[in-house]
């Protein structure tokens, strides 16, 4: 932190998830007082064994902080929270900023962020990277848009929460749209591992040497080793990545596809091998897209070995 003053500054979290709880837990570490909300009385429980301040609703939260990251879960929900009648933008003082973290749809971001123009709010859009362990580790990936005074102010607030702050455009939508695109090869990713897991998976190939291989190859990465991970050791939910996340944020990646007029082959794959997975393991996380194939060809990948089953 720069001064005193900034770790003094009451910050405020709506989400308190997989995600928004990582936020918590960081920036508590680094001093800041925390306000969180949440519907869930579980996760709010949890936020205040942290120690962190649980706030009434969103207008006492708007009142009494200087800075808030909304971490929800699609446009519609973020809507609502920042242009409400009880929401932040009407709330906040001035020169106070909004963190939207959550992934939505670009135009989503652009029509909040004008709409929201004469509130004397900022609103800094920065989608964020790097999944459950980033977020609980501190080490997210933020995809910050937002004029450069206003970044540089706010920076020792995102920089408790991130390892990687890019300035990827000065307005909301921009930080949505990179977002957008990275999913798209995220999910590509994603989508090949799960195959070629069940492929070696048919051919008698143990999980742990795949995984030897893959992560000391040119294809070796931190979304396909952790992928592989996950499925050897057949840890399909619980795991902080629930399949309906990426499979929304696939639909907004082919939504701007569609948008700009740009063919989206592989992304467009990818999406329906989550769309299978989604809907026949709803609740699991996205690596539980490889038992839907798994489940085609008749064999599983486990750490020690390959298992046949009845298929």
């Amino acid at each position: 932190m720069s001064n005193t003053g900034e770790r003094h500054m009451k910050v405020g979290i709506i989400g308190l998830g997989d995600m928004g709880s990582g936020l918590a837990k960081n920036l508590i570490a680094n001093g800041f007082e925390t306000h969180g909300l949440d519907l869930d009385p579980v996760r709010v429980a949890a936020f205040k064994e942290l120690g962190g301040q649980v706030s009434k609703d969103v207008r006492s939260m708007a009142t009494d902080c200087r800075a808030i990251f909304v971490m929800v879960m699609n446009g519609d929900q973020t809507r609502s929270i920042i242009l409400g009648p009880n929401g932040l933008a009407a709330n906040m003082a001035k020169g106070a900023v909004i963190i939207l973290t959550a992934t939505i749809k670009p135009h989503e971001a652009r029509a909040i962020g004008n709409e929201m123009s004469d509130s004397g709010v900022h609103l800094i859009d920065t989608p964020v990277s790097g999944g459950f362990p980033g977020a609980q580790g501190g080490t997210l990936t933020m995809m910050a848009a937002a004029p450069s005074d206003v970044l540089d102010e706010f920076a020792p607030i995102m920089q408790a929460v991130s390892a990687n702050i890019h300035r990827v455009g000065t307005a909301p939508g921009d930080g949505q749209t990179v977002k957008a695109c990275l999913q798209s090869l995220i999910g590509a990713q994603f989508s090949a591992t799960f195959e070629a897991a069940a492929l070696a998976a048919k051919a008698g190939v143990s999980g742990q040497v795949l995984l030897d291989v893959f992560s000391t190859s040119s294809a070796g990465c931190g979304v396909v080793n952790n992928a592989l991970e996950k499925i050897i050791d057949r840890q399909f939910e619980g795991t902080g990545s629930s399949i309906h996340t990426m499979h929304k944020d696939l639909t907004i990646s082919m939504g701007l596809g569609e948008e700009l007029g740009v063919p989206l082959h592989t992304a467009a794959a990818a999406m329906q091998v989550f769309h299978a997975g989604r809907t026949r393991y709803p609740s699991g996380d996205n690596w539980v897209c490889t038992r839907v194939i798994e489940d085609i060809v008749g064999a599983e990948l486990h750490r020690d070995c390959a298992k046949k089953t009845r298929g």
